[in-house]
């Protein structure tokens, strides 16, 4: 099992800047693809990024391709999402999500594990 807690949502105005943060424990942290998903109300859930256990690779939603940075560090079993250039329709509860396979991919059906999520709220 793993446990994931997601952290740094918030409130932000359109342009800002925010990291969020996410802690894992239950598992060898290295062993694990990690994914972040967002959902907005009414609206399915939605692939974010994915990063590698080495984070060699990354792979980014067409929308958060050249605002969103994927990355990770397993020495603290954390994976951080730093977005740039928020936009009010990245408004959405973020959710950290792992996956006990070395192959990326960005379909929220192949991720084991979820956190609770994280509100980002992004005003204009």
């Amino acid at each position: 099992q793993v446990q994931l807690v997601e952290s740094g949502g918030g409130l932000v105005q359109a342009g800002g800047s925010l990291r969020l943060s996410c802690a894992a424990s239950g598992r060898t942290f290295s062993t694990l693809t990690m994914g972040w998903f967002r959902q907005a109300p009414g609206k399915e859930r939605e692939f974010v990024a994915a990063i590698s256990w080495n984070d060699r690779t990354t792979d980014y939603g067409r929308f958060a391709k050249g605002r969103f940075t994927i990355s990770r560090d397993n020495a603290k079993s954390t994976v951080y999402l730093r977005m740039n250039g928020l936009k009010p329709e990245d408004t959405a509860v973020y959710y950290c999500a792992a996956r006990s396979s070395v192959v990326v991919v960005n379909t929220a059906l192949n991720y084991d594990y979820w956190g609770q999520g994280t509100q980002v709220t992004v005003s204009s």
